[in-house]
């Protein structure tokens, strides 16, 4: 019979294609304390579930985790689009795995705001650090949401930490309110810039550079080495006049090109040197505290707003009151309140037409 020992002898399963099984929470620590990569891949597929069930077994896999996070560098890594950032991250990855370091990268990719897919190349881009057995790489799609971003590699940081890589390197898409986000969950904050590219002041103007910890001018390199080094000297005298990223740290400005790998060596070295410093002020400590902290406050704003738009008061309504508020026939400050605590709003406001 199918499926049944006979004579000594198995008969294949009846279904050729089993169901990958199910792991429990005991199964998800175990295996991320045991460094196993597939482990940790589901692990990490289990925290960015938006499912209720799942959210509630990914809690308790962070919880019995919990005392072997926090000991990894983290570090961000963001910079316009063309500014090198995949290669030069698998420059330093490599450079760092050579060192005997476990490095995983955490890849934020830009969302397709019509279909919500998302880029994840960065294996493909990562080839040669992807096939490092020190190294781990995994892209996470940003999903429009920030405060999904957030939570999500912020979990993910936390099993990474638990599976023993000691730096983690969270790369942003480089655009807009990425930078603020990325800043906030991790230790050093590293912007990468191009020359030539006529954005060094707007930079400036975003308020990005003042939340780096670190500029470096990558593709210093060839025929555009010269231009690097103007662009060094311009970073060099206007680092002078902006506001401090770290309390204790002056930002530095660095060269280096990810192509040649001439610069990586002394990007890490300024990189523990940084660490060396928040430690022995305390700043490291207390940056983490109030992330944490933050972080906490960022959840339960995300909750409420969750909660908020499931109740049945709420959506029954919502649809009409936006349509009013946007006629000008209904103050948005009404309407929101309204919403909020439930109250009547007038009969012939929600019954009149569109």
């Amino acid at each position: 019979m199918e499926g049944v020992r006979t004579a000594g002898v198995e008969a294949a399963p009846a279904n050729p294609h089993p169901r990958r099984k199910v792991l429990e929470v005991e199964d998800y620590v175990k295996g991320v304390e045991a460094r196993d990569l597939t482990t940790l891949g589901r692990a990490i597929t289990l925290v960015e579930s938006n499912a209720p069930r799942h959210q509630e077994k990914a809690q308790q896999v962070l919880q019995a985790l919990l005392p072997r996070t926090g000991r990894a560098k983290r570090i961000g890594i963001t910079g316009i689009p063309g500014a090198g950032k995949s290669t030069f991250i698998e420059a330093l990855g490599c450079s760092l795995t050579r060192m005997g370091r476990r490095v995983a990268v955490l890849a934020i990719d830009p969302s397709s705001t019509r279909t919500g897919g998302s880029i994840l190349a960065d294996k493909v881009r990562m080839e040669k650090l992807g096939r490092d057995p020190n190294a781990f790489i995994r892209p996470s799609p940003a999903g429009g949401s920030l405060g999904g971003v957030a939570r999500k590699t912020r979990e993910a940081i936390m099993l990474c930490e638990a599976a023993g890589y000691d730096v983690i390197i969270v790369e942003t898409v480089g655009v807009g309110q990425s930078e603020v986000t990325v800043r906030s969950m991790v230790d050093c904050f590293m912007v990468l810039m191009i020359a030539g590219a006529g954005d060094e002041m707007q930079g400036i103007k975003k308020g990005i550079i003042e939340l780096a910890d670190m500029l470096v001018i990558n593709k210093a390199d060839g025929d555009n080495r010269v231009r690097c080094m103007a662009t060094l000297a311009e970073m060099k005298r206007v680092i002078p006049y902006l506001h401090t990223a770290t309390i204790g740290w002056k930002t530095p400005a660095l060269l280096a090109s990810a192509l040649e790998g001439s610069g990586i060596g002394e990007v890490w070295r300024v990189t523990e040197q940084f660490f060396r410093t928040l430690k022995a002020t305390g700043e490291l400590d207390t940056r983490r505290r109030e992330q944490s902290i933050e972080w906490m406050h960022a959840l339960i704003l995300e909750s409420l707003r969750s909660q908020f738009y499931q109740r049945a008061d709420v959506r029954s309504r919502l649809d009409r009151v936006e349509h009013k508020v946007a006629a000008g026939q209904m103050p948005p400050l009404a309407a929101a309140l309204a919403l909020i605590d439930g109250s009547e709003i007038a009969p012939e406001i929600l019954s009149s037409p569109r």
